[in-house]
């Protein structure tokens, strides 16, 4: 007997706004560095707050009512989108990030409230610190040296003219399915709930 499983994560979704300014971003570096690099479609942007990885669909209903509750004990979140970088740093590219900053700390407490609700049906507390970004892009496996060095270079370029894309009023938080392609991973919701309801 087969077990049917999906592969799941949840996050914050993004607005049709601030992803349509992500891509100018990306298309700017994508001048820059046009091979090597691939780009998260723009339409799929959104800020990862745990992986579940693949998931038996028997699971989802307990994953879904213990985030119900984070949802319900959390407030919609103002999150500034500012900043530009890569992981693990600029000499060494190998994720292109938007930053984004919450004034108030009730983004990590949601985060927190995620992490240990998803604990408390079984899945592995994440703990690498947390650093609220937004995906543009990963180098791929097997691109040259230059070609993440070129990237780098184009990131600190782009960096040092500052970043701002405005303000993000984040008011859902979504269960959501990826499912894997050659054109890239296809994302959408198995479950959204509203923060503060």
């Amino acid at each position: 007997m087969t077990v049917e499983v999906v592969r799941a994560f949840v996050a914050l979704p993004i607005s049709e706004v601030t992803r349509t300014r992500l891509a100018r971003v990306q298309q700017d570096l994508q001048g820059a560095c046009p091979v090597g690099v691939r780009w998260t479609r723009a339409s799929g942007i959104h800020l990862t707050l745990f992986f579940l990885g693949d998931v038996p669909t028997s699971r989802l209903e307990p994953i879904e009512t213990a985030l119900a509750v984070v949802a319900r004990n959390a407030s919609p979140l103002v999150l500034q989108v500012q900043g530009l970088g890569c992981f693990p740093n600029l000499q060494r590219p190998r994720v292109v990030w938007v930053g984004l900053e919450e004034r108030t700390g009730r983004l990590a407490l949601t985060h927190q409230a995620v992490n240990e609700a998803l604990a408390q049906v079984g899945f592995e507390p994440e703990t690498r610190p947390f650093k609220p970004h937004l995906t543009l892009g990963r180098v791929q496996r097997g691109a040259s040296r230059d070609v993440a060095a070129q990237l780098g270079q184009a990131v600190a370029r782009r960096a040092e003219r500052g970043l701002t894309l405005g303000e993000e009023t984040v008011t859902d938080l979504v269960l959501f399915r990826s499912v894997l392609k050659p054109t890239g991973a296809e994302y959408s919701r198995l479950a959204t709930f509203t923060l503060g309801q």
